[in-house]
């Protein structure tokens, strides 16, 4: 007898991020590797998700999720984006934006479709299309500032591109993609006639007086855009897997059943709880998250400065790269692991962000913690001198 595993399970391995995690846990160290935000739950998420325990909402959802969530998603896109969605045909709750992302990939694209995804990524997303046999092709984006240029996307396009990409506010970059930008691949993606998947997951966490941008709002790409996020970061609650994909009802339909066939549905009380912070949490809520995390930004960049590991300061989410090059090893990942034995503070090695060696000089570090522990990190990283 010869049983085997499938040939996607080379391709699927445990990320660079919770190998970190580990390794960190070990030592006893402060993980600044896992993008995990330390804000408190906000108390009317929590008081909901109980009521709702408690009044019997604890079985199957409809495949796109509870009414109320979906009128609460639908309500707060227009209050801060301007997107006007139908809740009934138009917003498809899921089990995280991963859930989201993978529930749009099964939908849309087809094995030995190539989607063109800006580098540094979100691996996620990259191992997510490789193990359904879409390839990646990639688009790097250029420090300080992270841009591109319109013949960058025109040299990747190939005749099995079907969709792009697009990360706003980016992990791990921080990148914030701006008008110009975002006309510049809307008018991309209408030339080749290409699906757009967003992932705007930290589309609250914008500094220094930008704006986060909805793709789908700029003319002509409401219907081939698939916007993707969730609750998980600014309610705290990754734990919970509540996330969401807005787009055109035939795609929402598609969406819905793929979700309803390898999820189910979102955790029933859980659609409440995050229901009730939508409606009774305020624009003073999520401006506090983002005032509350620039400043933590600024502190954190300031002491990767003074030891030498220069930061690339985001204009978003909630991470840093930074040049870890004068650290001993030739490896992102050794150069990590040396960081973690002399101070005791996990990263992520910037190869877990890129396709090339580029990646090779940098590391990630998230700075969404309560600020004592970021206190004993940033401490502990002064050790290097």
């Amino acid at each position: 007898m010869s049983l085997n595993v499938s040939k996607r399970r080379p391709l699927v391995a445990q990320s660079e991020i919770r190998n970190m995690t580990l390794e960190c846990a070990r030592v006893s160290g402060v993980n600044l590797a896992q993008g995990v935000c330390d804000l408190p739950v906000p108390e009317p998420v929590i008081r909901g998700a109980e009521e709702a325990m408690r009044a019997g909402t604890n079985i199957y959802t409809r495949f796109d999720g509870l009414p109320r969530l979906r009128a609460a998603i639908a309500a707060k896109q227009r209050r801060f984006t301007g997107m006007d969605l139908d809740p009934d045909g138009q917003v498809v709750a899921t089990c995280g934006a991963t859930g989201a992302f993978y529930a749009a990939c099964l939908a849309l694209l087809d094995e030995g479709d190539e989607v063109l995804v800006f580098e540094p990524y979100y691996g996620y997303h990259i191992v997510t299309m490789v193990s359904l046999g879409i390839k990646p092709v990639y688009v790097t984006l250029e420090p300080p500032e992270w841009g591109f240029a319109a013949q960058d996307l025109e040299r990747a396009v190939t005749a099995k591109t079907r969709a792009i990409v697009l990360n706003t506010p980016s992990n791990p970059a921080g990148k914030v993609f701006d008008r110009e930008e975002l006309s510049v691949i809307a008018d991309f993606a209408e030339a080749h006639d290409l699906f757009v998947f967003t992932d705007e997951i930290y589309e609250h966490f914008v500094f220094d007086g930008r704006e986060h941008i909805a793709p789908a709002t700029l003319p002509g790409m409401a219907r081939r855009t698939i916007t993707i996020s969730g609750l998980s970061k600014v309610f705290a609650i990754t734990g919970w897997r509540l996330g969401y994909a807005l787009c055109d009802p035939e795609w929402a339909l598609a969406i819905g059943h793929f979700s309803d066939l390898v999820y189910v549905c979102a955790p029933a009380p859980l659609q409440i709880g995050a229901a009730t912070g939508l409606e009774e949490l305020g624009p003073d809520y999520y401006r506090g998250v983002s005032d509350e995390h620039q400043m933590k930004r600024d502190r954190f960049c300031d002491t990767l400065r003074a030891i030498g590991l220069t930061p690339h300061v985001p204009a978003g989410a909630y991470y840093t790269l930074a040049d870890v090059t004068r650290l001993p090893g030739a490896t992102a990942k050794e150069r990590a692991l040396y960081l973690l034995e002399k101070t005791g503070v996990a990263c992520v090695p910037g190869s877990a962000f890129y396709s090339g060696p580029v990646g090779e000089t940098l590391a990630r570090f998230c700075f969404a913690k309560e600020m004592d522990v970021l206190e004993d990190a940033m401490q502990r990283l002064r050790r290097l001198g």
